[in-house]
């Protein structure tokens, strides 16, 4: 999955010490990130590549993460380069681009830069947030209010009937593919409760016997995904939200369509129970 980076190391911890020359800048734009793109990988600019056309980009610096002690940070108000191979290309690209690690870091730095866009006033005052020295954390020096970056919880499901799984596909959205059942937890309920939920109201079906797989950041979205496998309880008719998808139907294990990527938690879920997963049996 796209935060499988390994042998390199993600560190998160808040270090926000100042950026040297080969540290590396990640500057976005609304959906679109800076970095240089071959056929073949990306890569991000070095602060010293930027420095002579940016005065102040030494002074004017959020420090974001390391990977393999590689500082990354965020910077804004950027004077990009007259004549240089960076180009500003759509965060999409981070579903499948190489390195791996560079687009886990691409997409974890968008996380982070629209956490800070979306928190520059105070929320409760309407004063400007400013960034605390010690802790990734913002605060409103006039009424005191702290804002941390929130994840929202989200759960992928597997329904599945035997040897069948239950496939999606989204109504109104520019992805097209199969995918799985998937929703928000609500304010109040469970994961367990979220998914007999989703797939009520999407599918119409009961489900029982839910069992958790694993878990994805999933910066796209803001989302810390929860994936979980459940069993068929009672009828299999459908009943579809077509508000929300377009289709839903049931595929035998012989007939599952292969996945193309294994970036998201959806499509490796969709390969373990085509290749892996063996009936479960209460």
């Amino acid at each position: 999955m796209i935060q499988d980076i390994a042998p390199h190391l993600y560190d998160n911890a808040y270090k926000p010490e100042a950026p040297d020359k080969d540290s590396i800048a990640l500057y976005y734009e609304d959906h679109v990130c800076l970095m240089a793109r071959t056929t073949e990988a990306i890569r991000y600019p070095r602060f010293e590549e930027l420095e002579a056309d940016n005065e102040e980009i030494y002074e004017e610096w959020t420090y974001l993460f390391t990977i393999d002690e590689q500082r990354y940070y965020l910077v804004e108000k950027l004077n990009l380069p007259g004549t240089s191979s960076f180009t500003l290309e759509n965060t999409e690209i981070f579903r499948y681009v190489k390195p791996r690690h560079l687009a886990f870091a691409g997409i974890t730095g968008y996380q982070l830069y629209q956490w800070y866009q979306n928190h520059r006033y105070c929320g409760r005052c309407g004063k400007r947030m400013k960034q605390d020295a010690k802790e990734r954390m913002l605060y409103c020096e006039s009424c005191k209010n702290m804002e941390y970056p929130k994840i929202c919880p989200a759960v992928i499901i597997g329904v599945t009937d035997g040897n069948r799984i239950l496939m999606s596909k989204y109504a109104g959205r520019a992805y097209k593919k199969y995918a799985l059942i998937a929703g928000f937890t609500e304010i109040g309920e469970t994961v367990e409760e979220t998914v007999k939920r989703e797939v009520m109201e999407e599918v119409g079906l009961k489900v029982k016997n839910i069992r958790y797989y694993k878990s994805q950041p999933w910066s796209f979205s803001d989302t810390l995904l929860l994936g979980f496998y459940c069993d068929l309880d009672g009828t299999d008719q459908i009943t579809l939200d077509e508000e929300e998808l377009a289709l839903a139907e049931w595929f035998d294990r012989k007939d599952i369509p292969e996945m193309e990527t294994t970036e998201s938690l959806t499509n490796e879920m969709i390969r373990h129970f085509k290749y892996e997963m063996k009936e479960f049996s209460e």
